[in-house]
């Protein structure tokens, strides 16, 4: 199991996947890919957990609670921001072929932060002790990707076809 230094994520239209590139360009890199079920699934069940975790949300009113939420999470964004950098295209192409199918991903709480662990098909994998403000970056850096992959739109219905009217002419096979 990697130690988790750098996380970088990254859609990628023709897999319709995203990748997680974990200490990408590092003697350690490791790379999974996120399907679209357990992407999703990790955004709303941690969103939930920073929730109730939350100490600020827990002791205030029920009806100010949403809006606390809103302003931890974006002091969280203002708070790691410089520890953000552009990782170059090469490296993660190179994490992209490199990429295996992530098996599980786990969020549990530890002291003062959470812990990370990815785990992917081959068993190998990442984990890392995230503090509040890294565990909110790396959720917003996860929706980001979502968002690009249009995965929170709900799909259109099928539609039928019209019914053909009474005096419209019928087919003709040959």
């Amino acid at each position: 199991m990697r130690a988790l230094k750098t996380l970088t994520f990254i859609y990628v239209p023709r897999e319709d996947r995203v990748v997680a590139a974990i200490n990408a360009g590092q003697p350690d890199a490791w790379s999974c890919w996120l399907t679209r079920r357990l992407a999703l699934a990790v955004l709303d069940r941690a969103a939930e957990y920073l929730t109730s975790t939350s100490g600020l949300a827990q002791r205030a009113p029920a009806e100010l609670r949403g809006e606390l939420i809103a302003f931890e999470r974006d002091a969280a964004i203002a708070k790691t921001s410089r520890a953000m950098s552009v990782t170059p295209s090469d490296v993660l192409k190179s994490s992209a072929s490199a990429a295996e199918l992530a098996e599980r991903l786990t969020i549990t709480q530890q002291r003062d932060g959470f812990r990370l662990d990815l785990l992917g098909q081959s068993g190998s994998g990442a984990a890392g002790v995230l503090k509040r403000a890294e565990m909110q970056r790396m959720l917003q850096m996860l929706q980001i990707q979502v968002t690009n992959a249009a995965w929170l739109t709900a799909p259109g219905k099928p539609q039928a076809a019209p019914a053909p009217a009474a005096n419209d002419p019928k087919p003709v096979r040959h």
